[in-house]
C-alpha cells in the first residue's frame, strides 16, 4: 500500500509519498497564502514524480500550521506528533528534537519514538528562518551566506537582543564600527543555539538530538548548538521533510491497525479536487 504526508509549514509546504520503506517522491514549495491551493499543487507534482494517480494512494495525512486546509487529507494530525515520528523512523535513537522552522521553534522529548514531552515557541519569529532572513537581507547577505561565513570568524561578537527589530539595528552598529561580517554571523547564531537550547532545556535535552527544519541546512547554526552542546547533533539528508515522512508513517499506522482489527479502511469520499479549497468532504471516521 502507498501512503501519503502533506505538511503545510509557515513558509514552506512539503509532501512524501511511501511504498513500505521506498520513498516514491518528495515535493518541496513555498507556502502561499492560498494554502489549500498549493496543497494541491505540491501534492500533484509529488504524485506525477511517483508516476501514480491519487486513487492508489491508501491514506493521506495532513500536518503543519496548515494542515486543516487540506480539504482531500484524510486525516489531520498534530505537527509534533508528526516530526517525532519521521525523526524516530530515520534515527530509531533519538531522544530529543530541536526543530527550527520558518517562524517558530520547537523541541521534542523523544521516548520510545514517541513525544513524551515537548516545548515550543511560536509566539515570537526571534532565531527562526524569517529572524534569519531579515539579518541576511541587513547585510545584503543570502540566506545560504550566512553559515559559510559564519564558520570563517575569528572571535565571536555578543549580540545582546534577539528582537528582530532590535538585532538587525546591532548588526548595523558593529557593521559600521568596522567589525568584520563573520564575527558578527558567529555571533549571531551563538545567540540563537543559546535561546533555542535554553527552551528545549524546559524538556530536557538528551543525545542522541535531531536538528531539523529549514534552519539546520545553516551550517554556522549546526556549528554553534554543536559548540553549546559540546556533541554534535543528527541530521536527516533533507531536515524539511521530517514532518511530511512523519504524516504518511502515520497514515500506514492508522490503516495497518485497522487492518489488523478487521476493520476496512473505507472511504466516502475520495475526491481530488481539480479546483483545491472548492469541494467540502467528508470522511469516515476511524482510529488511530
Amino acid at each position: 500500500m502507498i501512503f501519503a504526508g502533506i505538511d503545510i509549514g509557515s513558509t514552506m509546504t512539503k509532501a512524501v509519498i511511501l511504498d513500505g520503506e521506498k520513498m516514491l517522491a518528495s515535493v518541496i514549495g513555498p507556502t502561499g497564502p492560498e494554502h489549500r491551493h498549493l496543497a494541491h499543487e505540491v501534492m500533484t507534482d509529488a504524485l506525477r514524480q511517483a508516476g501514480i494517480a491519487f486513487d492508489a494512494l491508501a491514506y493521506l495525512v495532513a500536518t503543519g500550521y496548515g494542515r486543516i486546509n487540506v480539504p482531500f487529507a484524510d486525516k489531520q494530525i498534530t505537527e509534533i506528533t508528526c516530526h517525532a515520528r519521521g525523526v524516530a523512523h530515520l534515527f530509531p535513537t533519538a531522544r530529543t528534537v530541536i526543530d527550527i522552522g520558518g517562524q517558530d521553534a520547537k523541541a521534542i522529548k523523544l521516548e520510545k519514538g514517541m513525544v513524551g514531552n515537548f516545548v515550543m515557541n511560536d509566539k515570537c519569529a526571534a532565531g527562526t528562518g524569517r529572524f534569519l532572513e531579515v539579518i541576511a537581507g541587513a547585510l545584503d547577505l543570502t540566506l545560504a551566506d550566512l553559515g559559510v561565513l559564519s564558520i570563517q570568524a575569528t572571535e565571536k561578537v555578543k549580540i545582546s537582543n534577539m528582537c528582530t527589530i532590535f538585532a538587525e539595528q546591532e548588526v548595523s552598529a558593529a557593521l559600521a564600527d568596522g567589525t568584520p561580517v563573520a564575527n558578527i554571523l558567529y555571533g549571531l547564531h551563538d545567540a540563537i543555539a543559546g535561546r533555542v537550547l535554553s527552551l528545549a532545556g524546559r524538556i530536557g535535552v538528551e543525545p542522541d538530538v535531531v536538528f531539523t527544519g529549514g534552519v539546520a541546512k545553516n551550517i554556522g547554526m549546526v556549528q554553534a548548538i554543536e559548540s553549546r552542546l559540546g556533541y554534535p547533533v543528527l541530521i536527516a539528508p533533507e531536515p524539511l521533510l521530517t514532518g511530511a515522512l512523519g504524516a504518511a508513517l502515520m497514515g500506514r499506522k492508522i490503516v495497518e491497525k485497522n487492518l489488523a482489527k478487521g476493520v476496512s479502511v473505507r472511504h466516502s469520499s475520495r475526491l481530488f479536487p481539480a479546483c483545491a479549497g472548492t469541494v467540502q468532504i467528508q470522511y469516515d471516521e476511524i482510529g488511530v
